[in-house]
């Protein structure tokens, strides 16, 4: 099956205006680089002043930070890892990197207007650190540049020892922020994250960096506790940089919070995250979404962090192994990215493992002898994440396979089941099943105990496809589930994971109008897909002037109850109560056959009545209740996973299909699925 093209092309962002792409950078310094702007506040503070043991050891640092920040966030991150994008969003990564997100002293909430909130508190940082800095170099050292030479850079490797190999981790917090380049790619354009990192960020941060090693070359001899950072700013200018410097960080922490949303939103749609809400925060950018209870979950753990650490150069070893873990991964994939997508040469794709992959490599090995000193940390945060994610996608892989086992087959709901005594009942009814072939095991378990089902049956079946958007004119895949007789009928939703069809209120309109439309199509000169239960149709957008089913808004209130006789159903607000002759609002949507529409035959027509009067009879959902148990004999590592699924689908949000279905339609049917 081929994918739907996204809308969202490469040729509409070639038409992004000037101004579109200048607010978009302005926001990137609110939401992209927060963290990157405030690293200078640790990675010299971080390393201990008895390493200074020369002027020349300050020309080394700055150095070693010129080339780590020019490799790794300019050569691999700005012009290399932002081209691997997927249609204009981030690519999901391991839970390596999601853990980054837990390792900063202060959290904040997410809204859509994030960016302009913070990047003026940003933008004033950066030229304040900015200004700072070439005031240091001109004031103390104007030749510092010097040591950008690749000497200075190969004498620092050549006089490693114990104490500076430490260091590098701690080196690593000037690159703290490279990742969200790329993980927050969905919230904003790839051309305004290049541009504002290429001609602000990167020369900012030098120019920092410089004036530091600058006043460092000048006070190299000072005292055990000597904060070079805050030394080197002039006196009048201090309570403003402590200022300055407390906002800053409160900002820094909101590229990860943006990040960790666009993760766990794409790892929830590939089934390796428990449900949680997600709301999208812009209907022009897909990828910018928040979370609201990953939110908190960050909070907390922020908190713990801090409050259990108590020192900063802890954080910053925790910080230092999540940043080179995270770029470990990022080469590995590009390396197949470059072999297997780009169509690279092998010789392209292994050069580009070897090279990063051998500097990770050393700063990996740097972070290990950190381990004890805060490290650990990040170890048990990858375990617990790791476990969640396994657990919850073996569990809900588990499930579908015990679902495709247990199907029966569509001749036993249309040729036995009448002569079983099974009887059809007035309305429709929306049967909500993972499978795309056969009758679920849960709606056949439903049968037996209770034989009836209405006079039109819908299956709903929704599928993630790999993109962030499907269009309406792709998502819907309608057909038939036995002769046209049985009024039985089959619909795929397609959704990709920027699209939210199931939390949208007239969804059950949508589905009805795609059936609606596929009655009344000739499917010879239709879009199709192939199917062992038959053909498959694509229906394009439904509900239009013009269409099968015309919408009509029927908002009259009338008095009375309920009509058992002909099992209507009234859309109640979920937790009201209703009189016996109080009013009743009927459903907002009703349907119409166009009285002048010649095409349609007598037959289609029939059919299409038959479906208005079904959903004016009322319509009812059928959702399957599962209950998972492990077989006797199984394994501890089986019954370990299966209890944190069945702790985590309890303790979770509900499936989003059944959030606006009113109480009184719901019909939950209940199994246990032994594993």
């Amino acid at each position: 099956m081929d994918h739907p093209p996204s809308p969202t092309t490469s040729s509409d962002r070639l038409k992004e205006t000037w101004r579109h792409a200048l607010v978009l950078s302005f926001q990137t310094l609110g939401v992209v680089y927060g963290r990157l702007s405030t690293a200078p506040l640790y990675v010299f503070g971080t390393i201990q002043t008895k390493d200074f043991k020369s002027n020349e050891i300050a020309y080394e640092y700055f150095s070693f930070i010129f080339w780590t920040l020019t490799v790794v966030s300019l050569l691999k991150y700005a012009f290399i890892v932002l081209r691997a994008d997927d249609n204009g969003e981030d690519v999901p990564v391991p839970s390596a990197c999601v853990i980054t997100v837990c390792l900063f002293i202060l959290q904040h909430y997410g809204s859509h207007k994030i960016g302009f909130m913070f990047a003026p508190i940003v933008t004033i940082w950066l030229l304040f650190i900015g200004g700072v800095g070439i005031y240091n170099i001109f004031h103390w050292n104007p030749e510092i540049f010097s040591a950008l030479s690749p000497v200075y850079m190969y004498r620092f490797v050549r006089n490693i020892n114990k104490d500076r190999w430490k260091s590098l981790g701690s080196i690593l917090l000037c690159i703290a922020g490279s990742e969200t380049m790329f993980t927050d790619l969905g919230h904003f354009s790839k051309r305004s994250i290049k541009r504002t990192f290429v001609c602000l960020i990167y020369p900012v941060l030098i120019l920092c960096y410089a004036g530091q090693a600058a006043f460092i070359s000048k006070h190299w001899n000072g005292p055990e506790n000597f904060n070079h950072l805050s030394e080197s700013i002039p006196e009048h200018l201090r309570h403003v940089f402590i200022l300055l410097s407390l906002l800053a960080s409160a900002v820094g922490s909101q590229a990860t919070i943006t990040a960790s949303f666009s993760i766990i939103n794409q790892c929830r749609a590939l089934s390796c995250f428990p449900r949680v809400k997600v709301i999208h925060t812009s209907d022009k950018r897909h990828g910018q979404v928040y979370i609201p209870d990953v939110n908190w979950l960050l909070m907390a753990l922020s908190l713990s962090i801090t409050l259990g650490f108590h020192d900063i150069t802890r954080i910053a070893n925790a910080a230092g192994m999540a940043i080179v873990f995270g770029m470990i991964v990022t080469t590995c994939m590009m390396s197949l990215v470059m072999a297997l997508y780009w169509e690279k040469s092998l010789f392209i794709s292994g050069f580009f493992l070897m090279f990063f992959g051998f500097v990770e490599a050393v700063y990996v090995s740097a972070c290990m002898l950190s381990f004890h000193k805060g490290a650990w940390y990040l170890f048990v945060l990858l375990a617990v994440s790791f476990t969640v994610m396994l657990a919850w996608h073996y569990g809900t892989m588990k499930k579908y396979e015990f679902d495709l086992q247990n199907k029966v087959s569509t001749e036993w709901l249309t040729d036995y089941s009448p002569s079983l005594g099974v009887s059809r009942v007035p309305g429709i009814g929306l049967i909500y099943t993972d499978i795309v072939m056969g009758i679920p095991a849960f709606f056949s378990h439903f049968i037996t105990n209770l034989p009836a089902f209405h006079q039109v049956l819908i299956f709903v079946s929704f599928k993630p496809q790999p993109v962030p958007c499907v269009p309406p004119s792709q998502r819907y895949c309608v057909g038939r589930v036995g002769g046209k007789d049985y009024r039985i009928y089959r619909c795929i939703v397609r959704y990709g994971y920027c699209d939210q069809v199931r939390d949208t209120d007239d969804f059950e309109e949508q589905i009805i109008g795609s059936i609606g439309e596929y009655i009344s199509l000739d499917e010879s000169d239709c879009e199709s897909l192939t199917s062992p239960e038959g053909r498959m149709v694509i229906v394009g957008t439904p509900l239009l002037e013009g269409h099968a089913l015309i919408p009509v808004d029927d908002t009259n209130l009338f008095s009375g109850s309920t009509n058992a006789g002909n099992n209507e159903t009234l859309a109640i607000p979920e937790g009201e109560l209703i009189g016996r002759n109080a009013p009743v609002r009927r459903k907002k949507v009703r349907f119409l056959i166009p009285e002048s529409s010649p095409r349609l035959r007598v037959s289609v027509r029939d059919e299409l009545q038959e479906l208005i009067n079904a959903r004016e009879s009322g319509t009812a959902y059928f959702l399957g209740q599962s209950h998972l148990t492990v077989r006797d004999g199984s394994n501890f590592f089986k019954k370990f996973l299966i209890m944190a699924y069945v702790f985590l689908d309890k303790n979770c949000r509900e499936p989003p299909v059944a959030l606006n279905i009113p109480h009184a339609a719901l019909v939950e049917v209940g199994m246990v699925y032994i594993i």
